[in-house]
Order: C-alpha cells, then sequence, then structure tokens
C-alpha cells in the first residue's frame, strides 16, 4: 500500500504534497526536521491522505496534484 499525502504548516500555511509507504514514519520524519525541503516550517499537519495499490499509481496521483 502507498500513500499520496498533503501536509500544511499551520505557522506558515505552506502545503507540502508526498508519498510514502508509511504515512506515520513519513509525519514524524517531516516534525523532526529530517526532510530537508520542509524543515524550516515545523511544525506539519496531515490535511489529506489517499492509499494506492503500487507505487506507480501514487506516483502518477502525486505529479498530478503538484500540477494546480
Amino acid at each position: 500500500m502507498r500513500y499520496v499525502y498533503t501536509i500544511q504548516s499551520p505557522r506558515s500555511g505552506t502545503l507540502y504534497i508526498g508519498q510514502t509507504p508509511n504515512i506515520v514514519n513519513r509525519l514524524k520524519n517531516h516534525n523532526s526536521g529530517l526532510v530537508k525541503s520542509t524543515k524550516k516550517y515545523i511544525p506539519w499537519k496531515l490535511i489529506y491522505l489517499e492509499d494506492y495499490a503500487n507505487q506507480e499509481d501514487a506516483l502518477e496521483r502525486e505529479k498530478k496534484l503538484k500540477q494546480f
């Protein structure tokens, strides 16, 4: 199972879209400063989540969401 997710920094309103096999660990990584691109906007809240059967479908959806 793969997840496509959107998180938001309540402090700045910044949005981040990504995909992962483990949403709990990935959110912990974002909030621990382990993800370079999101480090300066900590804390993060999960605001949207979709699940997919495989990585290919999740990556395709992530790319489509990032086009907006």
